[in-house]
């Protein structure tokens, strides 16, 4: 089924669904290099205007990504809640934006009509949206969930603690535990990349993060980053798993490229809930996502990568997961160029994961061959705050030695926390108040002389 728009005179055609989303999008360096995008700004507004007029029904009728070749698409399509759809199913695009905006929409009706917004929903009616609709749509959308702490509660913002070493040298990474602890940061969890991903180093750094969480009682929770089947097998081992970690993405086949599949995600979704160790809840998965993934792997059936992104949120509401991540500029400029486009798809990646039920964090960041520098973080970073992002990174320096990129720092969670006045997770709060890392106002506090508090923390015996 054809599209089309009439603009000064001139009838602009699609040819169908994806490239309707496609054109209709923001210009990005992605959809340019696969073709996709629109030839010019007035050909992006009739992509708008025919896409304001079509109605949610549609993409209940029309696959992206055929239903037959694609678990991804059958995942979206046979979980679908129609109960759920029933209060915004007679609306069209344009109107459900319209809907979203209102007072209508507050946090109840959201948090009710999320498991009937298909991904390309929520991607297609984020098209016609300013930066600043995305921030207030998604400030009203609240994702709770559990594990040895509580993460999205409103008022709370998160910190993973990322403590990578080039070498994994464990004095390395625990001496960055220990700073980024002292600066309030790992409630959302204390995350390594290892540079070697194999079972044999997965387990040894899960046993030195299990040491310092037990010694010191922290309520937060450990993830190694390794690839879901080392984790596996490291589970079968003995190890202590807390969360299970996977990058996905939003078609079948370029989940294969990660070495995933659905069954597998849910194996181990099981294999670690099975586990028992969380305290206050069993959301279990740690999943990581980014613009242009299926692209790079030549499986992005011709659409543009933003909706193939909101994919991806969709095979992540189907494990309940602790944490979502969109690391949105990692991946490069060949998708994403510059700050300006960064700043966009980090505000795009946020809404849709949270309109869909998803617990979303962003990991605020660019590569050094990237047309960006800190003054757009520190933009982007602002505006998730005040969109309520789940979590954010914390990463000594923001300089990712380990991953060869830029981040953001401890100092720029206290930054945010400061300007925005949020606070920790709740049982992580009082944590810090006990450690005295924070004071009756609830500020980080300098090392105390005698000793205790933030100075009582200690490395493991096996690294100091």
């Amino acid at each position: 089924m054809s599209f089309h728009a009439d603009i000064g005179g001139t009838r602009y055609v699609f040819s169908d669904l994806r490239d309707l989303l496609a054109k209709a999008s923001p210009n990005r360096s992605g959809d340019r290099l696969a073709g996709l995008a629109a030839e010019s700004d007035e050909e992006r507004v009739a992509a708008r205007f025919a896409l304001a007029d079509l109605p949610l029904t549609h993409f209940l009728n029309e696959t992206l990504v055929p239903y037959e070749a694609d678990e991804v698409t059958r995942l979206i399509t046979d979980t679908h809640d129609g109960q759920a759809f029933a209060p915004i199913g007679t609306l069209t695009v344009g109107a459900f934006r319209d809907w979203l905006l209102s007072d209508a929409a507050d946090q109840d009706a959201l948090k009710a009509v999320a498991a009937g917004i298909t991904p390309e929903m929520a991607a297609a009616v984020s098209k016609l949206m300013r930066n600043q609709d995305l921030i207030a749509v998604a400030k009203k959308c609240r994702v709770v969930t559990r594990f040895r702490n509580t993460m999205g509660l409103e008022g709370r913002l998160a910190v993973r603690l990322q403590p990578n070493h080039p070498t994994d040298d464990e004095k390395g990474i625990v001496a960055s535990i220990l700073d980024g602890l002292m600066y309030g940061c790992g409630d959302a969890v204390i995350g390594i990349n290892p540079a070697t991903d194999s079972p044999a180093q997965t387990a040894k750094l899960l046993h030195i993060l299990a040491e310092i969480i037990e010694r010191h009682h922290i309520p937060t929770q450990s993830c190694v980053l390794a690839h879901v089947t080392t984790t596996l097998d490291v589970i079968k081992q003995g190890a202590p798993v807390d969360l299970v970690f996977q990058s996905i993405a939003g078609t079948e086949a370029a989940n294969e490229s990660f070495g995933v599949s659905l069954s597998l995600l849910k194996e181990a979704q099981r294999a670690a809930v099975d586990l028992k160790r969380g305290t206050v809840g069993k959301n279990v998965m740690y999943f990581e996502t980014g613009q242009g993934s299926a692209l790079s792997a030549d499986a992005h059936y011709g659409c543009d990568q933003q909706t193939i992104e909101a994919r991806a949120y969709g095979v992540a509401r189907a494990f309940d997961p602790l944490l979502t991540n969109t690391v949105v500029g990692f991946i490069g400029p060949e998708y994403l160029y510059d700050g300006k486009e960064i700043l966009r798809a980090g505000l795009e990646d946020h809404f849709c994961g949270k309109l869909l039920g998803v617990p979303m964090g962003c990991d605020v960041c660019y590569t050094n061959h990237a047309d960006a520098d800190q003054d757009d973080m520190d933009t982007l970073l602002t505006a998730l705050g005040v969109a309520g992002c789940n979590f954010v990174m914390g990463v000594p320096g923001a300089d990712d030695i380990m991953l060869n990129y830029q981040s953001t720092s401890f100092h720029d969670a206290l930054y945010l926390r400061s300007v925005l006045g949020l606070k920790p997770a709740p049982e992580f709060e009082t944590w810090l108040a006990q450690m005295n890392i924070l004071d009756a106002k609830g500020r980080v506090r300098p090392q105390l002389a005698d000793g205790s508090g933030a100075a009582a923390l200690v490395a493991p015996d096996a690294v100091r």
